[in-house]
């Protein structure tokens, strides 16, 4: 485990520029417009865009990988959605929004093909163990435009720190459920969870979420030791640069 407190305050300052970033294309006016022209509705596309790289699986594995979610959330959007069109080419769909949202509005962010190196680096060193949905979106064939290449890179990296939490998650005794009713309560109806199942969460269960969330951060941090401290500031300074030109939008 990293003790190096510079680096996991990195990770601290990263991470949420990550998440911002990497999320931001799916409910755009764009994304939803292209999903209904192609038959599908906003979650379906949501479910079926971001779980179609792990291909024609059960509704229960993808919960599985998305955790966050209500397994009767996941199915019935899921399910209707691979209905209309077979997942890896909903994913396709979902990663030309993808694509097409980086450059609408990341073309100007100066540094992104030092940034694409540096993003490259640090996944080369992930082993993908236990980690579903990060293994199914690292394996997507990366775009050689600069711009769409470092979009993708932060989807990526976004689900390496998802999949990771889910495994610090289980670690630290709760359910993704609790959890979920810990970290966002604004939305956990909208996950798909009835409204009083959040109301059991305990004090025991706030301090598990607490070591979840550290634990996550050490799991996250080992990827990021390959990079030395002038690259963590190179990646950290584009981070911010991209954040700054990506609206908010993500579930």
């Amino acid at each position: 485990m990293p003790t190096d407190p510079e680096l996991l305050a990195f990770i601290e300052t990263t991470y949420p520029l990550i998440n911002k970033i990497g999320g931001s294309y799916y409910f755009t006016p764009e994304t939803l417009r292209h999903g209904k022209e192609i038959g599908l509705n906003g979650l379906q596309f949501y479910f079926g865009g971001r779980g179609g790289v792990l291909g024609d699986a059960e509704a229960a594995v993808v919960q599985s990988a998305f955790a966050y979610f209500s397994p009767a959330m996941v199915e019935k959007f899921w399910n209707s959605a691979k209905a209309i069109m077979p997942p890896r080419q909903i994913a396709r769909e979902h990663f030309a929004c993808a694509h097409a949202f980086a450059q609408a509005n990341l073309a100007s962010v100066q540094g992104l093909t030092q940034f694409n190196a540096l993003a490259e680096k640090v996944i080369s060193t992930i082993d993908p163990s236990g980690l579903a949905l990060y293994a199914g979106l690292a394996s997507e064939p990366l775009p050689p435009n600069p711009i769409a290449r470092a979009y993708q890179l932060v989807m990526v990296l976004r689900e390496f720190r998802g999949s990771a939490h889910i495994v610090a998650i289980l670690a630290s005794g709760i359910t993704t459920r609790v959890a979920d009713a810990i970290v966002s309560p604004h939305y956990f109806k909208t996950h798909g969870w009835n409204e009083g199942e959040g109301a059991d969460v305990t004090e025991d269960d706030r301090v598990a979420m607490n070591y979840a969330d550290a634990f996550t951060n050490e799991l996250v941090a080992r990827a990021y030791e390959v990079l030395t401290p002038q690259e963590r500031e190179e990646f950290a300074a584009t981070l911010a640069a991209m954040a700054e030109a990506t609206p908010v939008t993500s579930i």
